[in-house]
């Protein structure tokens, strides 16, 4: 067998772990980044309260909305609304470990409020983005 091949080959074998890892580091670095970029635009407001945050995301039009816990991983009841001035609230709610959402509503330029809910605690937004 050719020395040199064996080389390579481990090389190549260990390049590719190095690239598998960076992709997982840089695709999940977290729980709360993963739920987050599950919602397309620029994030615009953060609202937080006493159990966790709702983040809004900007793109177009459309508004997205996501409700993270502040401890994630035990299982409790959460909510998060998007609701564009004259349409109906988008609504996600049940029992979640992670995050509720992503809810998106196309607002034009509509004003939009949203609403998160973890375990007991709560927010709910004046109108904004008008």
């Amino acid at each position: 067998m050719d020395r040199g091949a064996g080389i390579r080959r481990r090389l190549a074998i260990g390049l590719a772990v190095l690239t598998a890892s960076g992709l997982l580091a840089v695709a999940a670095p977290g729980d709360a980044q993963a739920a987050a970029s599950s919602c397309e635009g620029r994030k615009i407001k953060s609202f937080s309260f006493s159990t966790g945050s709702v983040e809004v995301y900007k793109r177009r039009g459309y508004i997205c909305a996501i409700t993270l816990p502040k401890k994630p991983g035990t299982r409790r009841y959460m909510k998060v609304s998007v609701h564009a001035y004259g349409l109906q609230p988008v609504v996600d709610e049940g029992q979640y470990r992670r995050w509720a959402g992503p809810r998106t509503v196309h607002a034009g330029q509509r004003c939009v409020r949203v609403q998160g809910v973890v375990g007991g605690g709560s927010y709910k937004s004046d109108w904004f983005l008008c």
